[in-house]
């Protein structure tokens, strides 16, 4: 490690990108208590960085404690402070409880109650974590917060540009689109070209007691994967009863609310007509779940909400001429080729081919089609536009 400042030549930049040595860059390494985010840590501290730790407390401990595969809280927060006790580096938790009940587990209930089907992933990263921890890692005099995100942070010509990770089954970009410019000027991904198996195997090497912890599976807050559930504690009441009814008009049933739905769901749906049905509209306010034969489930185009661009110029600009771009509806769907425009004068997406089962709430997240590895923004769908016009009149 170079200790001495004078020796550290003009020009040169450490592997953050900064124009110092490692010794006078202060790091804060958000740490989950998980392997990533541990190795993340230990990798910096080992190239001779000024790390400082932080884990957030986002729920209560003792609930937690006995949920396999969260993170954020019980015997996390206790892993993340014994490796930052091994690598010999400071650690702090924060108590962002009641942030991220707000900010996250709150958004959540109200999504589902709307009829929407919400990503909370997405919403954490978007406050708690990039704006709010964000927020303390610059009081604490950090030159940049470093996460166990697999993500590519590249420098472009015009600023620092936001790619896919090297490691496609590890890519977490759906998940990241919101993360802004100024984010993106703090931010830094040390995992971005580093595959899984080689992480662990750091982890072997640092002698990491978590080198071979599970990964965090599934909503942290959602115990046992019951979405339903959570809405109902958080909103009681929540599960008031309505109709389930065929794109024809008929009422086929009755059900137990809205919030035990989502669409392109076929299983759990309670009736039958003697054709496979699926969930194609759900009308919150009218407390309908309309239910329809599968090809009412594609979806020409998306208007979107709380839009991020991170592309060249501006989106209105680039939805003007019609740019052309991949399309990602789901984290385990490959983008699709499309383009930008205007639907009802505002900015839109449009699928070359129809698209299947895409969900009010959810993310769309944008690529370039040159290379298909940067991130050019993306937003919340705000409305499918439905390719089946019975959908569209229901």
């Amino acid at each position: 490690m170079m200790t001495d400042t004078a020796a550290w030549p003009a020009g040169r930049v450490n592997s953050l990108g900064f124009a110092k040595p490692p010794h006078e860059t202060r790091v804060v390494a958000a740490m989950s208590g998980g392997v990533d985010s541990s190795v993340v840590a230990a990798m910096l501290k080992a190239e001779g960085y000024d790390v400082i730790g932080i884990t957030l407390q986002l729920y209560d401990h003792g609930a937690a404690i006995e949920k396999k595969g969260a993170c954020c809280a019980g015997q996390d927060i206790h892993d993340a402070r014994n490796v930052s006790d091994a690598i010999g580096i400071p650690h702090y938790v924060l108590d962002y409880e009641s942030r991220f009940r707000e900010q996250v587990m709150e958004d959540f209930a109200d999504t589902y109650l709307s009829g929407s089907t919400p990503i909370p992933c997405i919403r954490c990263n978007q406050t708690v974590k990039f704006a709010d921890l964000l927020a303390t890692a610059k009081e604490l005099g950090a030159d940049c917060l470093a996460t166990g995100h697999y993500i590519r942070r590249v420098a472009g010509p015009d600023g620092p540009e936001l790619h896919r990770a090297h490691d496609a089954s590890r890519d977490q970009s759906y998940f990241l689109f919101a993360t802004t410019r100024a984010q993106l000027d703090f931010l830094r991904f040390p995992l971005a070209s580093l595959p899984k198996s080689e992480v662990r195997e750091l982890a072997e090497k640092f002698g990491l007691q978590v080198a071979a912890k599970p990964d965090s599976q599934d909503i942290c807050f959602v115990p046992d994967g019951s979405y339903a559930k959570v809405v109902e504690k958080l909103r009681p009441g929540s599960g008031r009863g309505g109709e389930i009814v065929h794109l024809d008009g008929r009422v086929l049933g009755n059900h137990d609310g809205v919030i035990h739905y989502t669409i392109g769901q076929r299983r759990g749906l309670g009736v039958a007509t003697g054709d496979p049905l699926f969930v194609v509209k759900i009308d919150a306010p009218a407390r309908r779940v309309i239910v329809g034969p599968r090809e009412a489930l594609m979806t020409r185009g998306l208007l979107l909400e709380e839009l991020n661009w991170l592309g060249q110029g501006s989106l209105e600009e680039a939805a003007r001429n019609g740019a052309r771009v991949l399309i990602r509806v789901r984290s385990t769907r490959p983008p699709v080729p499309g383009r930008l425009g205007y639907e009802d004068g505002a900015p839109a997406v449009f699928f070359d081919a129809p698209e299947e089962g895409v969900a009010r709430g959810q993310a769309a997240v944008l690529y370039d089609p040159e290379g298909g590895t940067r991130i050019l923004g993306g937003g919340f769908i705000a409305r499918p536009l439905p390719a089946d016009a019975r959908v569209a009149a229901a």
